[in-house]
């Protein structure tokens, strides 16, 4: 029992020396680490020390450059600041001197107004103390003498204005006259037609008397069946071995010429052949008819015509205007506007076609009321025509026109009427034509004589020297033209010569 406890002392004794031995030597070797580590935080203390400094130096250097650069743009701004501060001051002075003088412009401004209103009020007493005494020197009223006034500065406007207008419209009618003859000289060379004259009335050469007879029939019933189925006039007895029929259609004229002609031909004459022959000639009628129309749209070279516009086109080769034959009439028109257009750049199909067309409303104004223009019109739009062919069909006679189309065609129509030969009126129209031309300028207080020449396509007009000068006589003939373009109908145009002049006469004796 002793053994073990000395044993186990000893073994306690042992384990306590044991850890005491190992306890120094971890104590040794810790004090050795721990100094080994101290001198190597002192050597990384030592470093950063350094550096440290060295940044704190670098960090000095770069806030005093900072620094100094601050100062530097501070010292700038305030002399720049320095410098506006100058001009501020010196332009406050030149505001104040510039005020003060125009305080002092003020002044003077508003002593010379009331030196100006003073004056105004010295001159409106004046100017009633005279006004007074021009009354009572003249005799007139001062509304009196402002109407007086008035009155001879509008005569003096007027006359100046008159002057000015004369002196262009001689300018510009000198130029365009010389233009105008070129361009319609030319034209009218170019083209040349032959005059057709009027047939009012179809006269039937008869072989015998006897065939007088055989047209009347039993108790005149053969020739009131001509006259029934035909609805015309027939006239046996006037004229030896002739007929003559007469009505204002002459297309049925022709029908009643050509059926009394194929009745005479053939011999045999009763009302029942009457109408089989009337029908067969209005069927070769309306193809020749039809003929007709076609030839005069080659002639002309219009093209893309509706056949019923061709038809009523060769209509007209059986009417007559003035003894003129209306279709050569129409050819003639259509040429004619061709050409001024192509001399003055206009559309020429268009011109053509519309000049050739200006007239179809006369196939139809015996059966429809109303002018031939507008019915032409009205015509050509049914029958599919463009637009401005329609407008000059409608406009070829009115004194205002909105397509240049009209206008030649207008100037081609007067052309065509007033070329030497192509229309005939009667004595009695030609007389009352002269006098109502001449009536209407006998009308004018100043006009002294009138005088009617070229069959009335010229008036020379006469005034009083004394009452009308020079400006006042080419007003007067614008008048003249006014009043005779408002009453007056006429083919072409008119001249208008108004003649003015001095005459001193002395006897030596």
């Amino acid at each position: 029992m002793d053994i073990l406890l000395v044993a186990i002392l000893i073994a306690l004794s042992a384990i306590i020396i044991g850890f005491f031995f190992g306890f120094q030597f971890h104590n040794l070797y810790s004090s050795r680490s721990i100094k080994a580590t101290k001198e190597a935080v002192d050597q990384q203390l030592q470093r950063a020390n350094s550096r440290s400094k060295e940044i704190l130096l670098e960090a000095k250097e770069e806030s005093l450059k900072i620094r100094s650069e601050t100062e530097r743009n501070i010292n700038e701004q305030k002399l720049e600041i320095q410098s506006i501060s100058n001009k501020i001051d010196t332009n406050k002075e030149l505001i104040e001197q510039k005020q003060k003088a125009l305080i002092d412009k003020e002044k003077v401004l508003s002593q010379k107004k009331n030196e100006i209103q003073h004056e105004l009020k010295s001159l409106e007493e004046n100017k009633k103390e005279i006004s007074l005494e021009l009354e009572k020197i003249s005799g007139l009223s001062i509304s009196n003498a402002k109407e007086k006034l008035i009155q001879t500065a509008e005569e003096q406007i007027k006359f100046e204005i008159s002057k000015k207008y004369r002196d262009a419209d001689l300018i510009a009618q000198e130029e365009y006259e010389q233009k105008a003859k070129m361009i319609l000289s030319e034209t009218m060379q170019r083209y040349a037609s032959e005059v057709v004259s009027e047939v009012s009335l179809s006269r039937i050469n008869l072989p015998n008397e006897e065939m007088k007879g055989r047209l009347i029939g039993r108790e005149g019933r053969n020739i009131r069946s001509i006259e029934s189925a035909t609805g015309v006039d027939v006239i046996i007895d006037d004229i030896p071995e002739t007929i003559t029929i007469s009505c204002f259609d002459p297309i049925r004229r022709e029908i009643a010429k050509l059926t009394i002609e194929n009745l005479i031909k053939d011999g045999r004459i009763n009302p029942s052949r009457v109408e089989e022959t009337m029908a067969r000639v209005k069927r070769d009628l309306d193809t020749n008819i039809k003929k007709i129309g076609q030839k005069a749209t080659f002639e002309i070279n219009v093209k893309g015509l509706h056949p019923e516009l061709i038809y009523h086109m060769g209509m007209l080769d059986y009417r007559f205007s003035y003894g003129e034959n209306v279709l050569n009439h129409s050819i003639e028109v259509g040429s004619i506007a061709g050409m001024l257009a192509s001399q003055i750049g206009a559309n020429v199909e268009t011109a053509k076609t519309a000049g050739f067309l200006h007239d179809i409303g006369k196939s139809l104004t015996h059966k429809i009321d109303g002018p031939h223009a507008l019915i032409g019109a009205d015509l050509a739009k049914k029958f599919g025509q463009n637009d401005k062919v329609i407008t000059a069909i409608k406009e070829h006679h009115d004194t205002e026109m909105t397509t240049v189309e009209s206008f030649l065609v207008a100037a081609a129509d007067a052309i065509s009427a007033a070329r030497p030969g192509a229309r005939n009126d009667s004595m009695e129209n030609y007389i009352e034509r002269l006098e109502a031309l001449e009536n209407i300028a006998l009308q004018f207080d100043e006009v002294s004589n009138v005088y009617a020449i070229q069959a009335g396509r010229e008036v020379r007009i006469l005034v009083n020297p004394e009452k009308v000068n020079d400006i006042q006589a080419s007003e007067l003939a614008r008048k003249i033209v006014k009043k005779i373009e408002d009453e007056l109908q006429y083919p072409g145009q008119i001249k208008i010569v108004v003649i003015r002049e001095s005459r001193i006469e002395e006897m030596a004796q």
